[in-house]
């Protein structure tokens, strides 16, 4: 079965759920890596939930660069297979990354006592409008020159 015979709705939320993974992936990796690229605090241990929300206050604006990046490429990437991948709607597919990633965004703001400018740029900015853009360069690529 190719995927021009597959049930549209099936694809879609197939798109959705490879979405959802690989954005999640990109994510993580950023994360993963962003302690190489732009240290933490000195004794702040990333990987402890504790760690991070008892030191928060050590932050400077430039530690929230990789958190920010992982956010908004996440979800682009999330957002873009959705929508590339999708049978039909494929601008609504990529909205349903960008909201879940939205969600995402807006519950760890209450897990972490990020600063507020940084919570405010983080949901803003992240989400919707990668989605959006992760939508729009999806169509244009899959639209074929006359």
């Amino acid at each position: 079965m190719n995927h021009h015979t597959m049930n549209p709705t099936l694809r879609n939320v197939i798109a959705v759920i490879i979405g959802l993974v690989v954005g999640s992936g990109f994510n993580m990796g950023i994360i993963m890596v962003s302690g190489s690229i732009i240290p933490p605090p000195a004794g702040v241990d990333p990987a402890q939930i504790d760690s991070l929300v008892n030191n928060m206050y050590l932050f400077k604006p430039k530690h929230f660069i990789m958190p920010f990046l992982a956010h908004a490429i996440g979800t682009l990437v999330g957002a873009f297979l959705a929508a590339k991948i999708a049978a039909k709607y494929h601008f609504n597919m990529a909205m349903i990354i960008g909201l879940f990633f939205l969600l995402g965004g807006i519950s760890s703001a209450f897990m972490l006592p990020a600063p507020t400018w940084f919570i405010l740029v983080d949901v803003v900015f992240a989400y919707i409008p990668m989605a959006v853009l992760g939508a729009r360069l999806a169509i244009k690529s899959n639209q074929q020159p006359e």
